[in-house]
């Protein structure tokens, strides 16, 4: 029977609670709980706060992204940290390098008047930061699993006096390929004088493993998925085929009244190709993906937060973690996968009762994937028309209109008019000189456009790199290759690899007669003499 840590309750589990105020939290606490902008608790937080407020207990808390689980979990893991303690008393392992940041960064705020702050271990920092801010009696640990281990294998992370280990994105860790690593670092713990809290969007089999092996008793609390769901956000699909979709996808971009947002995309490929894509056509886009240092990483998710770029093209891997403010509009250039993942990307968007965009391009061929979506959100999505040029055309015009009528040295232009100028005008009504000035100013809107050439899939090649048939290029939203079915792919690469077989015979072939015609070109004299 293991023991378990028994803390004073200042919360009567099963009260209602309405606001922060009804926790009867510490003065610190509150005071940056204010000053942070919260106001009423969100459904995670209204479930899970009682429970880990209360006496300790394993927990499990199934919620999506952007639901508010780092104060769900940072709130009572604060209230209970001993300041006068110089050890690790509290670890929090999340799937990614973005997500540890963007926690430590949260459980800073929230403790600020605690005088309490995170310590983040992740792969690609240096360890020597990280090693003296263990030495110096940091209290909270934030850590990707694989550096984790790493500080454990040194014997510079010791974790023989932590009370609470926290699993935020368990599921995400998992399909990661963490499993083993969050395995070998729970073990380490001591799981007689600790508890595990599990947080994850869903509870695959994978996770119900770990938390059967590891979680003794632990209390439940589950968000519906309506609920995860903003009830400000709008979601909107548009049809498009694959080719189009980099054209619709700017469209869209032009047409919105101020566009600041996130483009998710399946492979780190795409993801690449696309924002290249995209500053071509002149917008101020990055991409974030897995082969990126972490310092390009750092630097692309600032300048974002700046708003110096105002689109980021993404992976959902290296997106875990991403919470920036004021996002208007996330867009789903490839449906995902799996549809707990649409979840997870637009609760991006229309946080803190602001409103927000979900965009979906949708191929014909996905259609059906909408209602599948629709029934698991319990929501409506809407279709969209795709925005015409001229309609692009109009927006950008009407952008203009408050600079024009806000220009303040006007007059000073007109002094300047010569008079070749003024009989020019003369001839002219205001239609017609606004019409003009306008096209000098933004040629593009107007002029005759070539079709700008579509993202192209990768070419790949066979083991002699000769480049193989375009049926084995894939689609990226859902591994189909340009539109055939599984049946004929196979049937493509059963010829292709007959093909090279060939090929290589043939060359084969060829150099053996080479080799006896040589040999019998040889003169008789030269032959070798046998006695």
């Amino acid at each position: 029977m293991k023991h378990r840590v028994t803390l004073r309750a200042p919360y009567k589990n099963g009260e209602q609670v309405n606001s922060f105020t009804d926790l009867k939290l510490s003065p610190e606490l509150t005071k940056a709980i204010t000053e942070m902008g919260f106001e009423k608790p969100s459904p995670i937080q209204i479930q899970a706060l009682p429970i880990l407020l209360g006496d300790a207990t394993d927990f499990i808390g199934l919620a999506a992204t952007g639901t508010g689980k780092t104060a769900a979990f940072g709130i009572p893991m604060l209230e209970q940290i001993v300041k006068t303690k110089k050890c690790v008393q509290t670890l929090i392992m999340c799937p990614t390098r973005e997500l540890a940041l963007q926690v430590s960064g949260q459980i800073n705020l929230l403790g600020k008047y605690k005088g309490i702050k995170a310590l983040p271990i992740y792969g690609g920092a240096n360890y020597s930061d990280q090693i003296n801010g263990l030495r110096d009696g940091a209290k909270v640990v934030v850590g990707t699993p694989g550096r984790l281990i790493d500080h454990l294998e040194r014997g510079t992370l010791n974790l023989q006096d932590v009370k609470t280990i926290i699993l935020d994105e368990a599921d995400e860790m998992i399909s990661m390929g963490f499993k083993e690593d969050l395995e070998k670092i729970l073990e380490a713990s001591p799981r007689e004088t600790s508890n595990i809290w599990l947080f994850s969007a869903t509870m695959s089999r994978e996770v119900r493993r770990v938390a059967d092996t590891y979680l003794v008793k632990p209390q439940q609390v589950q968000v519906n998925r309506t609920e995860m769901l903003s009830q400000t956000v709008e979601q909107v699909y548009y049809r498009a085929r694959e080719s189009d979709k980099p054209e619709v996808l700017c469209k869209l971009i032009e047409a919105a009244d101020d566009f600041y947002g996130l483009v998710f995309c399946q492979t780190k490929a795409l993801v690449t190709d696309l924002s290249q894509y995209l500053t071509s056509r002149g917008y101020k886009v990055d991409c974030l993906h897995g082969d990126k240092s972490q310092n390009e990483r750092e630097r692309t998710m600032q300048a974002f937060r700046n708003k110096k770029i105002t689109v980021l093209v993404c992976t959902d891997v290296a997106s875990r973690g991403l919470d920036v403010k004021d996002v208007t509009h996330v867009v789903n250039y490839s449906l995902p996968r799996e549809l707990d993942v649409y979840v997870h990307r637009i609760g991006r968007t229309a946080r803190s009762g602001k409103s927000g965009l979900a965009i979906s391009l949708v191929t014909p061929s996905h259609r059906g994937l909408i209602g599948r979506i629709e029934a698991m959100t319990k929501s409506r999505m809407t279709e969209g028309r795709i925005p015409s040029r001229k309609d692009v055309g109009a927006k950008k015009i009407g952008k203009m209109l408050t600079q024009f009528q806000d220009q303040k040295f006007y007059q000073r232009a007109v002094e300047l008019l010569s008079p070749e100028w003024q009989a020019s005008i003369a001839a002219m009504n205001s239609e017609e000189i606004v019409g003009r000035f306008l096209a000098l100013m933004s040629p593009e809107i107007f002029e005759d456009q070539e079709r700008t050439k579509p993202l192209q899939a990768p070419v790949l090649t066979d083991s002699r790199g000769n480049a193989l048939p375009a049926a084995h290029r894939r689609d990226d939203s859902r591994g189909r290759s340009d539109g055939r079915r599984s049946e004929g792919r196979r049937d493509d690469r059963r010829g292709a690899r007959k093909n090279d077989r060939d090929s290589r015979r043939r060359n084969f072939d060829a150099n053996q007669n080479w080799k006896q015609n040589k040999a019998n070109d040889k003169p008789k004299g030269d032959r070798p003499v046998h006695r």
